[in-house]
């Protein structure tokens, strides 16, 4: 059987639940040794005992010390870092007038200084050999909404934190690609959260599918599937690029 991902070593980031779950385990099945990097370490260690190929680590991803750890870790026991997915976020539904300067410090912290440390550990990890990055955004980074000022804003600050990363790897020849990911709302646990803080989750939730063309939320394993295509060699031409995951609601 030819795997996709045989021989490669792969860290996810928020990979204890939701979409970084479903990726660590549709790598692992394609051959790949991954370390499953979480801030909730009994989460990870859960995951990577149920499945062959995961490895547990903690990594709270507005840590900038631990970031280095976690990856001198990784080359230390597995060798190499050939791909990277900055999955962990948050979300907050809070328009201009509710959200408070905490909230949007926070919301920033995990969703845009995580994922620019991330890709400076991934850059230092892999520009000897090359590799992948791919860097959860969202149609939020592409579209605005009145209720999601600070996860629009920095959704978007992914979407050209990658751009700028891919153009550097590629001016410097490091054979690193970059590239951007942008589901729309996927059943996650967050997305639940984010439902639950509403006055009437069920309206809200028919609200969103309605919004979906296709009509229905999306689900972790299908962007799963879209991650495996960009940690594999099959995309080796694509980088600097939004690859749009969200049933049709930014065709029209």
């Amino acid at each position: 059987m030819n795997l996709r991902l045989s021989g490669k070593v792969a860290l996810v980031t928020g990979g204890a639940s939701g979409i970084g779950l479903a990726t660590s385990k549709r790598f692992a099945q394609e051959g790949a040794t991954v370390v499953v990097a979480d801030i909730d370490i009994d989460a990870a260690q859960a995951a990577a005992a149920d499945h062959e190929g995961l490895h547990a680590t903690a990594l709270d991803v507005t840590d900038e010390e631990r970031w280095k750890d976690v990856v001198d870790e990784t080359l230390r026991r597995f060798g190499r870092l050939d791909a990277l997915v900055n999955n962990a976020g948050v979300g907050s539904l809070r328009d201009i007038e509710q959200c408070t300067t905490q909230e949007w410090r926070r919301t920033f912290a995990v969703n845009a200084d995580g994922v620019f440390f991330g890709c400076r550990e991934g850059v230092r990890a892999m520009k000897a050999q090359g590799g992948s990055i791919v860097n959860i955004s969202s149609v939020s980074g592409l579209i605005g909404g009145r209720n999601l000022v600070a996860y629009n804003a920095s959704k978007g600050a992914v979407r050209l934190l990658t751009k700028s990363v891919a153009l550097h790897c590629a001016h410097r020849k490091y054979g690193i690609r970059c590239n951007s990911v942008h589901p729309t709302f996927i059943e996650t646990p967050m997305v639940e959260g984010m439902l639950q803080a509403t006055r009437d989750p069920a309206q809200t939730l028919a609200t969103l599918i309605g919004s979906i063309p296709i009509g229905r939320l999306g689900r972790a394993e299908e962007v799963a599937d879209l991650l495996l295509y960009l940690v594999s060699d099959e995309s080796q031409f694509c980088t600097g690029a939004e690859f749009v995951i969200d049933g049709g609601l930014t065709a029209s």
